[in-house]
């Protein structure tokens, strides 16, 4: 089963493109490194306060993959640097 996760952030403080590229780049890294995700930034390249990421996963076990989407979800609202704005998962397989 793959899940895939959008999330819409606006980027609260960045007065600049490279104030939010930083903030984004440290969030894509630190979701990489505890939930073994890909993550890109699909939509908003050019709005220094507004950004749309999506993650990939794969996993065997449905609930385990809702489980570790949840916590991703959670992580994204806990950064402090962030709002979150929405997000969708999607499921297939």
């Amino acid at each position: 089963m793959v899940g895939i996760l959008t999330v819409d952030v606006a980027i609260l403080d960045a007065q600049s493109l490279k104030d939010k590229r930083r903030v984004i780049h440290s969030l894509k890294q630190r979701l990489r490194n505890r939930f073994n995700v890909s993550v890109a930034e699909i939509d908003f390249q050019d709005a220094p306060k507004r950004c749309r990421l999506g993650l990939a996963m794969v996993s065997q076990d449905t609930r385990s993959l809702h489980s570790q989407l949840d916590k991703i979800v959670d992580a994204v609202r806990r950064v402090g640097q962030l709002s979150l704005l929405e997000y969708e998962r999607e499921f297939y397989g």
